[in-house]
């Protein structure tokens, strides 16, 4: 399986809806924020690893915790979605923090003080 084949989008798209939805509804974790949101996935070709994009609306505190009760629920994580999806391989998860739409808010608001002092 090619990195960029119709199979493998597909396979990202499902991991990312699954995941958002264990994570959010799942999870009893109180480190892990309930503004919490899956930015993207990218499913190694053969199934082995999964990079999860993370993104918290909070604080730096929020975002570390919330890191942190997500690594510790790996396990959990990923024997549920063995359980919702239909793969040869369950992957092995590894979750990054995306400031992307923080830094997307962060510029809005620059762009629109700068437009109200004109």
């Amino acid at each position: 399986m090619r990195k960029n084949s119709v199979k493998n989008t597909r396979v990202n798209g499902e991991v990312q809806r699954e995941l958002a939805e264990i994570i959010q509804s799942g999870i009893k974790d109180p480190r892990i924020h309930p503004l919490t949101s899956v930015v993207a996935v990218e499913v190694a070709p053969d199934l082995k690893s999964c990079k999860a994009w993370i993104s918290v609306l909070g604080g730096e505190e929020e975002r570390e915790a919330t890191l942190q009760g997500l690594r510790s629920a790996e396990g959990f994580i990923r024997r549920q979605l063995a359980q919702r999806i239909n793969l040869r391989n369950t992957p092995e998860l590894t979750f990054v923090m995306d400031q992307s739409i923080e830094y997307g808010v962060n510029m809005s608001r620059r762009i629109d003080e700068i437009v109200g002092k004109e």
